[in-house]
């Protein structure tokens, strides 16, 4: 096993260093111009809940294909959204003292009925999920018909 050299080890982290910075830069880039987006969900519905175990003002977060949902039961009813903030896919948290959707990376905010942008630098509102409550159960994406057990 041969050592290596004080030269050696410098001249390897001269070069790991430069890389690892070039892909720490990179990879934000590369996700703002390409966001995740709801192709790759499930084309069968996903369960969330029975609609009793969420009150109002209170949300659930579910795996909803590769990313998660949340669904939130405003005043207005039920909404269901993508949890992938669109400025760096962060995923968003439902704030209820403030009754909007956060993101934790750089402070960005969405609305709770529609999803826009509140404030921040989130370039786009969250995607809109299909919603369907079947036995009062709920049910995200894809279609379910009410089926008698």
């Amino acid at each position: 096993m041969s050592k290596i050299t004080r030269r050696d080890f410098i001249k390897i982290v001269s070069r790991v260093l430069p890389a690892t910075g070039l892909a720490v830069t990179i990879a934000p880039i590369v996700a703002y111009f390409y966001p995740s987006n709801l192709e790759d969900s499930p084309t069968e519905p996903v369960r969330v809940g029975r609609i009793d175990e969420l009150p109002e003002n209170e949300s659930k977060t579910v795996l909803f294909g590769r990313y998660p949902a949340i669904v939130v039961n405003t005043s207005q009813g039920l909404r269901a959204f993508s949890a992938v903030c669109t400025h760096f896919a962060c995923i968003v948290k439902w704030n209820k003292e403030i009754g909007q959707f956060a993101c934790p990376c750089h402070a960005g905010f969405y609305d709770p009925i529609d999803g826009h942008v509140i404030s921040g630098p989130p370039p786009r509102p969250l995607a809109s999920i299909p919603f369907n409550i079947v036995n009062d159960e709920i049910y995200i994406g894809g279609f379910i018909r009410n089926r008698r057990d």
